[in-house]
């Protein structure tokens, strides 16, 4: 299936709750895209060692998510506001709309 944007969207979320280590491991995997034995080379640790601190960061992502829900509020904000901007007429509200897309963005 390949790897997996929901721990990439739940780092961004949780990041300052990981170590570094789990912070780089999760980053090079993810977001950079390296695989379990370049990040091993690069790292200069085993492909198993990197696969199981990966596992492991997993784990803690999702329970962080599974006990604060931060990701899912912020999908379902996200959603109604595209509602709000898709029903609406008032260009005061659009964007007022838009800019706390934008700014939720950028955080």
């Amino acid at each position: 299936m390949g790897k997996n944007f929901h721990i990439s969207l739940l780092l961004e979320y949780y990041r300052p709750l990981l170590t570094e280590k789990q912070r780089s491991l999760l980053d090079l995997y993810y977001n950079a895209d390296l695989s379990l034995a370049e990040i091993a080379e690069e790292e200069g640790i085993t492909r198993q060692g990197v696969r199981d601190s990966i596992k492991k960061a997993e784990t803690a992502l999702l329970s962080f998510e599974e006990k604060l829900h931060l990701a899912e509020r912020f999908s379902r904000i996200e959603s109604s506001l595209e509602k709000i901007r898709k029903i609406t007429d008032n260009t005061e509200i659009i964007d007022i709309v838009n800019n706390i897309l934008t700014e939720e963005e950028l955080e």
